[in-house]
């Protein structure tokens, strides 16, 4: 197939894929309106270089994903489309690389089965529908790691390959404008776990380690140093302290048991995860070959460790993995079809089961959402989840459909693997995976968040554009910037919960609860507070 050709059908496929049905749900709360709200606030301010939260600096993160949303956002609007469009473009963009390097490293046929492995793999498939900073950031990443991994595997002709360095570390460098320094912690932990694999091998003169570290840090510094010129040390300074913060701590209420990142990929990336080990009859790689699995075994393993030790856990943490898993699956799977890898009975049986396990899910959703009673029960000690349920939403028993055909293809897949007819088998096995999520995301997700956000964030969008406070109390939210399209200007004070409750208010306030916390709030403010209604867990408050 003419190479032209085979990239342009790449890019329809993605295109196809992950443009469509963008805007279709709400952001959630946390990451996509927190991460959408500074956006929409640098362009409210006119200030580029300092993200902000409630119009004051925000440091948990660098600014390079913003600006993708401010470009985004100035093209459609300030809606959910524009919050999510950078990482369909992403998504674009992520299977056209890999192709590129799949084909690059082996060629045609390798490449075209990493791309449909890892768009027919479950969360790096969902995440290009997001409007979360991850994507880009583990792209950025994966592109230092591969250029490091070009340059080192060509002993013979490293200064030739000086541009492949030089790549590495505005790669690494844009890393670290997207999300922080774990991007560079990742990137030389990994080189570090490659020496160590490779015996020695990959070690380079001094001069290299210095041109690499110079260009990350000349990436680097144009924000950080501006910001350092312009502001001072305070927000670089405080931007450090956040990020050992997560380390040592359950930020923000993010705690989970030990081996939380191994349950959420084995899980979350079928069916690659149970592909990434390789039994193999013969290997004949050549040394870039070689360099770069071992490279992706290598970051692989140092996710999976680093963000065990880190006590605050959340799933994003671990989603760079979802690469190098999808890279070694297609190492796997193409070994598999040319007949120079074995799948093991325990990888089969492994298949199925969790298989079936997902169709049961993708059954259960529409079968219980259209006996939504049969949940009370279980929520009996849980008076917000309660309320939650009973949201008015359209379910229907047509929707099943999708999860049974899911639940055929999983076992028919198996039944086309025990007769060793493994190229229809794994086509059958990705494709539904693709045609899963696409149902999970465009017929599901809008149903789910009817139950779990709708009603907070249609409050807050009947108060959009009105010359008013308004405040979550007793948790955390982002939604009520973002919705409301909160106004730079207001006071100061209006930052404060007790002013707010019982100050001077200049103009109309509203508070939002949760039906939990609405007993000792108003026990303590009931008479300045007027509750304007309930629905779905949440209640609704206005100063008398």
């Amino acid at each position: 197939m003419n190479r032209l050709v085979s990239y342009l059908i790449v890019i329809a496929i993605a295109s196809l894929l992950f443009f469509h049905s963008l805007g279709k749900v709400h952001l959630f709360d946390w990451d996509e309106i927190n991460f959408a709200e500074s956006a929409r606030e640098m362009i409210e301010t006119g200030n580029y270089m300092r993200v902000q939260i409630n119009y004051e600096p925000f440091w948990e993160k660098p600014p390079l994903f913003f600006w993708m949303q401010v470009a985004s956002m100035k093209a459609f609007g300030e809606n959910e489309f524009a919050a999510r469009f950078p990482n369909a473009v992403c998504g674009v963009v992520t299977l056209f690389v890999l192709f590129g390097i799949g084909r690059r490293l082996h060629n045609e046929r390798f490449a075209m089965w990493w791309v449909l492995i890892y768009a027919g793999t479950f969360l790096p498939h969902l995440y290009f529908k997001s409007g979360i900073i991850d994507p880009w950031f583990n792209l950025f990443i994966f592109l230092g790691i591969y250029y490091l991994s070009k340059f080192l595997s060509a002993k013979e002709e490293r200064k030739k390959l000086l541009p492949s360095l030089l790549l590495s570390a505005l790669f690494t460098g844009a890393g670290i404008l997207t999300k922080g320094p774990v991007a560079l912690l990742v990137v030389l932990l990994s080189y570090v776990l490659f020496i160590v694999f490779m015996r020695g091998k990959g070690l380079v003169a001094l001069k290299y380690y210095l041109l690499w570290g110079l260009g990350v840090a000349v990436v680097t510094l144009l924000w950080f140093g501006l910001e350092i010129l312009q502001h001072g040390w305070w927000f670089v300074n405080e931007f450090i302290t956040y990020q050992i913060r997560l380390a040592q701590t359950k930020d923000a209420g993010h705690g989970g048991f030990l081996l939380y990142h191994f349950v959420v990929v084995l899980i979350g990336c079928f069916p690659a995860s149970l592909l990434i080990f390789r039994y193999k009859n013969q290997m004949n790689e050549n040394t870039a070959q070689q360099f770069f699995r071992t490279m992706m075994i290598a970051s692989l393993i140092v996710i999976l460790v680093v963000f065990t030790i880190v006590k605050t856990k959340i799933v994003h943490y671990s989603s760079f993995t979802y690469l190098p898993i999808g890279y070694l699956a297609a190492s796997t799977v193409y070994g598999i079809v040319n007949r120079t890898a074995q799948l093991k009975n325990s990888q089969r049986h492994a298949l199925l089961a969790l298989g079936l396990i997902w169709s049961i899910l993708f059954i259960a959703l529409p079968l219980v959402g259209n006996n939504i009673h049969w949940l009370k029960p279980l929520l009996q000690k849980d008076k917000f989840a309660l309320a939650n349920i009973e949201a008015t939403v359209n379910w229907n028993y047509w929707l099943m459909i999708p999860g049974i055909l899911f639940l055929a293809a999983v076992i028919g897949a198996y039944i086309q693997l025990s007769k060793r007819k493994y190229q229809p088998a794994f086509i059958t096995l990705f494709v539904a995976g693709i045609v899963a999520m696409q149902v999970l995301l465009t017929a599901f997700t809008p149903r789910i968040e009817q139950y779990s956000q709708n009603a907070a964030i249609e409050f807050f969008q009947s108060l959009q554009g009105k010359d008013v406070y308004v405040k979550p109390l007793g948790y955390k939210s982002y939604a009520q910037y973002f919705y409301t399209k909160l106004k730079p200007g207001n006071r100061k004070e209006s930052k404060d919960e007790e002013w707010l409750l019982t100050g001077p208010v200049d103009k109309p306030t509203y508070f939002i609860s949760k039906n939990t916390y609405k007993e000792e709030l108003m026990k303590e403010h009931g008479d300045r507070l007027e509750v304007l209604y309930e629905k779905n867990g949440f209640v609704f408050y206005k100063r008398k």
